[in-house]
């Protein structure tokens, strides 16, 4: 007999017992709650210090500041051709807050794209400066002299900025660096020369450029803002200087942002299925956790007041060999004072951490609520894959200092709203329609708000998937 007919023959057999399919219809089975994979730690929600909001809005007050231009120049691409957008010119310390559309686009036309192939001189130290350079693509790299006469790199350019803005303020401008390409650099120039032309035709631009250079550099201290006139070390009786403390006229205000989803649940699932579980709670409590995704996510990444788009210019470096190294990370932190917290994407971790075991270094870990969080000079690394990883397989990591006391970063929210459940977050009941379904409204009302410009800083364009 083969094998086939042995196991015929077993099929065969009549049944001698209940068997386990049938079995389970009686049964009480043992289930899980519903589980959801979106689900994440949130370390941002949860270590952020929040601020009670009355009203919906929060104004941050501070010292009157000559800002000049702190931000990044947007380009358009087309084919191989790069151009700037005029309004973006707006950027540079000289066009801070001039508006004339005409005369930016005639500024814009006037841009010449230029190519530098890497390892080649955009600048050199002590030469003239009469052109502003735009970058659209590439890193540059700042570089001068050493304490011992050696060259040193003072900070790495990417995408979006811009040098020898001085070209357009100074009366006699030289370059105080050298600018070397890092890697191929695509840079629109915009030379002084066509600046003057066209202010020469536009008495507004004219006048714009005349008030800027106006602007006493004496009044300001190093962070731009208007300088305290005080008297120290002096004796007899001297005239003690008179002064005031100056504040912005237009401060900036950060409304109360909102999430919100209706969610709809039929009469006949609340009221017979109900048991072991209650189908409303759990229906309510996933849709919850994933409004918090979203908040966690719009704190990072939303254009008004996420923390990656409101760093300042300044506060922003890049790591000088493409992976997040500790030497990165070390000019991350002496941005400013009192780090507390950084925020990485998981991925960015593990890349710090290969660069970690390269040099045979071990970070200390440290216990935040039973977790092991890996640290860097004493500032807890936590991870949060809402921060953004590329195409080109590149992320962000955030340092910031938290809390009202420290001026730094916080997370603002009204408490008590109707309905509430959670601090800022409210479930309302919106009745029954004709089809039987029950309605509720759940809303979340967050924000976030830098205090001072160094409470937050970001190392960009670390790249996660070099292996060597």
């Amino acid at each position: 007999m083969s094998v086939g007919d042995e196991v015929r023959t077993e099929d065969m057999r009549p049944q001698q017992s209940l068997s386990t399919a049938a079995a389970r219809n009686l049964a009480t089975t043992t289930k899980s709650v519903p589980q959801m994979q979106e689900i994440s730690s949130r370390w941002l929600l949860r270590m952020l210090p929040w601020v009670d909001v009355q009203g919906g809005t929060y104004r941050v007050n501070r010292r009157l500041t000559y800002a000049l231009g702190d931000g990044r120049v947007t380009f358009v691409k087309t084919g191989d051709r790069v151009e700037v957008i005029p309004a973006e010119l707006g950027e540079l310390p000289a066009l801070r807050s001039y508006d004339d559309e005409e005369v930016l686009s005639e500024l814009a036309r006037r841009c010449r794209q230029q190519r530098f192939a890497p390892g080649e001189l955009i600048a050199s130290f002590g030469s003239r400066a009469d052109e502003v350079y735009l970058l659209a693509h590439g890193k540059v790299e700042k570089i001068g002299t050493g304490p011992y006469g050696d060259d040193a790199v003072l900070g790495v350019l990417a995408d979006g900025a811009y040098l020898g803005d001085h070209a357009l303020l100074d009366a006699d401008p030289i370059w105080e660096y050298t600018a070397r390409a890092v890697t191929a650099c695509t840079v629109l120039v915009l030379p002084r020369e066509d600046v003057e032309l066209v202010a020469e035709r536009s008495e507004s631009l004219r006048r714009h450029i005349e008030q800027q250079r106006s602007i006493p550099q004496e009044r300001t201290n190093r962070y731009g803002e208007k300088e305290i006139d005080l008297a120290a070390g002096h004796s007899g009786e001297p005239d003690i200087p008179h002064t005031f403390v100056d504040y912005e006229v237009c401060p900036r205000e950060y409304e109360l942002s909102v999430a919100q989803t209706v969610l709809r649940v039929h009469t006949r699932v609340a009221d017979l299925y109900n048991q072991p579980m209650n189908q409303t709670e759990q229906q309510l409590r996933l849709t919850v956790e994933a409004l918090k995704e979203r908040q966690e996510h719009e704190l990072i990444n939303n254009p008004d007041f996420g923390l990656l788009n409101n760093c300042e210019y300044d506060q922003r470096i890049q790591p000088h060999d493409g992976a997040p190294s500790p030497d990165d990370l070390d000019e991350l932190l002496s941005r400013r004072r009192g780090t507390k917290l950084l925020f990485a994407h998981p991925r960015a971790i593990a890349a710090f951490g290969r660069e970690l075991n390269k040099r045979g270094l071990v970070p200390e870990t440290i216990d935040v609520a039973g977790n092991r969080i890996p640290t860097w000079r004493g500032v807890p690394m936590y991870p949060c894959n809402k921060i953004p990883v590329t195409e080109a397989r590149t992320s962000s990591i955030i340092a910031m200092r938290t809390g009202e006391e420290d001026q730094g970063v916080i997370g603002l929210r009204a408490t008590g709203v109707p309905d509430e459940i959670e601090p800022s977050l409210s479930v309302r009941f919106m009745g029954i329609n004709e089809q039987a379904i029950i309605k509720y409204l759940v809303t979340a009302y967050y924000s976030a708000a830098v205090l001072v410009p160094d409470a937050l800083g970001v190392l960009e364009n670390v790249e996660i998937g070099r292996w060597e």
